[in-house]
């Protein structure tokens, strides 16, 4: 089994990019049997919508995770509450909407995506290793793909090693740059401290570079708007044994598209 995952998807010039080069991504790493993409930044750079969801399911998404900005849009906390397809951190509170897991049909197996949120320099909620521990003991497939969207790069690495084995892939998302230690670790996890951002490159992490500079300058808030330039794919192709639910073999995804031209009044 072949699982796609694109990180953090920023905005229309996330989108855009990510349908332009899905063709040359099957081609060059496929064919899936699964894809997965990070889309909390993907309405406007902060948090989903449900035409922008529908918009990454036609796209031939089969599960979209997310983050602390999935709460972003107060209009979309309804749509969370009822597509399965679209998971939220796990280790939220109970009461929140939505879900932080979910088992879907691919092979002989079926795939688990589980989504996790670290603690250190966010926001206190509950605990991602017992969350995880709780979780795993009621799973029935070897095949379980996390996304840890987490700061500290110390957090991450720690619950890969945590989940070694238990785990088919730990990918890391939120700090929107890719690391290049990808890696299968000791018991057959394949694992990535951040698979980085889709959408422009040549802002500060999916930003445009002049409305940042203005927060740094002054420590007063300013809008931020979504960057059009450089725009490029990042993510993880994990290749799994569908009977143990080991890694087999893993591989980063950088691809550069072409930025799009993008209107005043669509930019977001």
């Amino acid at each position: 089994m072949k699982i796609l995952f694109v990180g953090d998807i920023m905005g229309k010039p996330g989108r855009k990019v990510v349908r332009q080069l899905l063709p040359e991504i099957n081609r060059s790493f496929g064919p899936f049997s699964f894809r997965i993409a990070n889309a909390e930044n993907a309405a406007g750079g902060f948090g989903l919508t449900e035409k922008v969801m529908n918009e990454l399911f036609d796209m031939g998404f089969d599960c979209l995770t997310s983050g602390n900005h999935i709460w972003d849009k107060k209009e979309f906390l309804p749509v969370l509450d009822g597509e399965k397809r679209v998971l939220r951190p796990a280790n939220y509170p109970p009461g929140c909407q939505g879900i932080g897991h979910a088992v879907f049909s691919a092979g002989a197996q079926g795939i688990a995506v589980l989504n996790l949120q670290g603690r250190v320099f966010m926001t206190p909620i509950d605990c991602p290793f017992r969350t995880a521990d709780d979780i795993l003991e009621t799973l029935e497939t070897p095949i379980v793909i996390v996304d840890f969207h987490a700061e500290a790069t110390s957090e991450k690495k720690a619950l890969g090693l945590y989940l070694d084995g238990r785990v088919s892939c730990l990918v890391g998302t939120h700090t929107h740059v890719q690391t290049a230690d990808e890696q299968i670790l000791p018991k057959g996890t394949a694992f990535i401290t951040d698979v980085g951002m889709t959408g422009g490159q040549a802002g500060v992490i999916g930003m445009d570079k002049e409305s940042v500079f203005h927060r740094f300058l002054t420590g007063t808030p300013a809008k931020f708007d979504v960057c059009r330039d450089e725009v490029s794919v990042k993510g993880l192709v994990v290749e799994i044994d569908e009977v143990t639910g080991k890694a087999v073999e893993v591989k980063r995804v950088s691809m550069q598209g072409v930025s799009p031209e993008v209107s005043e009044k669509e930019k977001n």
